[in-house]
């Protein structure tokens, strides 16, 4: 049996202040953050006594990786033989010593790049850096029409088989993108569509709930993030009589952790292997 796990735990505090973002911007108290640690080493801990397979993404509320319980946690993950897959969304602020004691054979990265918090030639390097040490990443963007520019002068200097992937400004006004921006912006990701305008998901197929779950800090599992359908706990093993094929029961999922998992669409297909870090099959 292989198992994907979307981890979310507690964390909502993030270094970075984009006008755009959908996360939640609060302040991580102290007893916050040795909670949300304490729970993410009980779900690392699980996960060092599974016999099945694993494949492990954490989407934190803010940014993970500038605390070390989620470098640490991902380090042990990483080198765990039932773990095929260890990644996070993170905004690749942190610096790179941490990666000395991973396994790069199984540790991935999902970097986002936000051109108002940082700068472009910054954020190459840090990147160039994840290549030299083999370390799989890919690379996306919010595609706002201030930064079109921005993302077409990325893609140009990103190496030709670093995957740069685009997702669609959440709060758009109807009309925000013409035929000529999204030509443009199509050549840089080909799924771009997927995420502007979503298929109808009420009644498709979906592998959540079947091989893949959302878990919270507390371990209660879910289908994913966006169906509110509790399944049970990780930790008494309540959640594992509820695994079953499932449809979707949203009439819309213009989110890529939750239509990446449909088998109708061609991200499982043209995702093989790196679906959870976005990095397109052709890459690994």
């Amino acid at each position: 049996m292989h198992l994907s796990l979307l981890y979310r735990g507690r964390l909502s505090s993030c270094n970075y202040e984009c006008a755009y973002c959908p996360f939640a911007k609060t302040y991580d108290s102290r007893a916050a953050l040795r909670r949300d640690a304490d729970d993410l080493a009980r779900f690392v801990d699980w996960a060092t006594q599974q016999r099945m397979d694993l494949s492990i993404l954490f989407t934190p509320w803010g940014e993970g990786l500038v605390r070390r319980h989620y470098r640490d946690a991902m380090t042990r993950l990483s080198h765990l033989p039932q773990v095929r897959r260890v990644a996070i969304q993170t905004n690749l602020c942190v610096g790179m010593r941490w990666l000395d004691e991973v396994d790069t054979r199984t540790l991935a990265l999902w970097c986002t790049y936000h051109p108002t918090q940082v700068s472009r030639a910054a954020f190459l390097a840090r990147c160039r850096e994840l290549a030299r040490r083999g370390v799989r990443h890919s690379v996306g963007m919010v595609a706002l029409h201030e930064h079109l520019d921005e993302i077409e002068a990325l893609r140009a200097e990103l190496p030709a088989h670093t995957p740069l992937w685009l997702n669609a400004y959440d709060e758009r006004p109807p009309g925000y993108y013409d035929d000529a921006q999204i030509e443009r912006l199509q050549r840089i990701d080909p799924h771009f569509r997927y995420n502007l305008d979503p298929a109808p998901s009420l009644g498709a197929p979906c592998l959540t709930g079947e091989n893949v779950v959302s878990v919270d800090g507390d371990g209660n599992v879910k289908r994913c993030h966006f169906v509110a359908e509790p399944l049970g706990n990780l930790y008494d093993g309540s959640y594992a009589a509820q695994l079953r094929a499932r449809t979707c029961p949203n009439s819309r999922c213009d989110c890529y952790i939750g239509y990446a998992h449909r088998p109708d669409l061609p991200f499982q297909r043209d995702y093989a292997g790196g679906v959870l870090e976005r990095v397109p099959s052709f890459v690994l």
